[in-house]
């Protein structure tokens, strides 16, 4: 892990979920997820780490806010696309949409994180999505829930965002004990007409 991976895309929108959902607490993480290194474009992993640490202690909201956080990231991506990508993603076929939005979702956990590695594997509309070293994820000892619920709300809120219903089910995560955190990802086909 390097600090250097951190993009400014999770710590923006991670500033602007506390902001949001824990405004009186804001001043307290700002400690950490200071407006300099915002403007800077990169806040070091430690200070990222000591943030999801202690939202971790504030109970529900740590999951509020980092399903804010997954979903301003996915709509913040698909704003700085280029225009004739969106046009083009949503022009496609959903059974051919649904791979494109993946492709933005694999850029965007790249950009958020670059050591977090995105596999899919398809069948039909059903994806088995594998993430592989999520900052989420990393805890000392296991706790008693999932904690992948910024890429979850993430890739709810791309899938939306181009007009496919689809729902995203954490399987497993590292951070309860398991090897690896795994989701399945089903997006509903649209009705024939």
């Amino acid at each position: 892990m390097t600090d250097a991976a951190v993009g400014r895309l999770l710590v923006a929108s991670l500033h602007q979920s506390i902001a949001d959902l824990l405004p009186t607490r804001l001043e307290f993480y700002e400690s950490w997820l200071n407006p300099g290194g915002l403007r800077e474009g990169r806040i070091g992993l430690a200070p990222l780490a000591a943030v999801l640490s202690f939202l971790r202690l504030e109970g529900e909201p740590y999951h509020l806010i980092t399903a804010r956080a997954g979903e301003y990231t996915a709509e913040w991506t698909v704003a700085e696309l280029p225009r004739w990508r969106v046009r083009l993603i949503h022009a496609a076929p959903p059974a051919f949409r649904k791979r494109l939005v993946i492709g933005v979702a694999r850029w965007m956990v790249r950009s958020t994180y670059g050591d977090t590695n995105f596999r899919v594997q398809w069948r039909q509309w059903r994806a088995s999505i594998d993430l592989r070293a999520s900052l989420f994820c990393e805890v000392r000892e296991p706790v008693g829930h999932p904690l992948c619920e910024f890429y979850a709300a993430a890739l709810r809120r791309l899938m939306a965002l181009f007009e496919l219903d689809a729902d995203v089910i954490t399987e497993r995560c590292r951070a309860t004990g398991a090897g690896q955190c795994a989701m399945s990802l089903v997006v509903r086909p649209p009705a024939a007409a």
